[in-house]
């Protein structure tokens, strides 16, 4: 599977404003909500659960926040770049401004765990971090995050 497999352009958003990592969970969820036609509180209340397991921010300044939902939809991203780094309660203490979120269905198990490597596979590449960093509109983050 290929990044633009599972995120669109209007899954994401650079510059966005947000200053806790409750209120980037809200706007992820929103995202996702509105892409999958699902309560956007069912999407918030599955990455809050899941979070609550361990945080997802994996060093770096990045966070790969994830959740299981029904199998009546398809594998979904967003990928939000924060104007400024929040607190994610990341492994390295770091704060976090990359955030890229996966919604799987239920039946997918393996499916998850191929594009949770495959999206950590990406963003472990400093260089494409430093560039989704410097995107200043939410088409030239969609680019880079999905350039090969």
């Amino acid at each position: 599977m290929d990044i633009n497999e599972l995120l669109t352009p209007d899954c994401t958003l650079s510059a966005v404003s947000c200053s806790s990592k409750k209120k980037a969970l809200e706007i992820i969820s929103e995202l996702a909500g509105q892409k999958l036609n699902i309560d956007p509180k069912v999407v918030f209340e599955n990455l809050l659960t899941r979070e609550r397991l361990g945080t997802t921010g994996v060093g770096a300044g990045i966070a790969i926040p994830h959740a299981r939902i029904s199998d009546d939809y398809p594998v979904t991203g967003v990928f939000i770049q924060c104007e400024t780094a929040i607190d994610f309660s990341a492994i390295d203490n770091q704060p976090v401004d990359l955030l890229f979120a996966v919604l799987v269905p239920e039946s997918q198990c393996s499916q998850h765990l191929k594009t949770l490597s495959l999206i950590a596979g990406k963003l472990s590449d400093k260089q494409i971090c430093r560039q989704l960093r410097a995107a200043k509109t939410d088409a030239e983050l969609f680019e880079l995050i999905c350039a090969s």
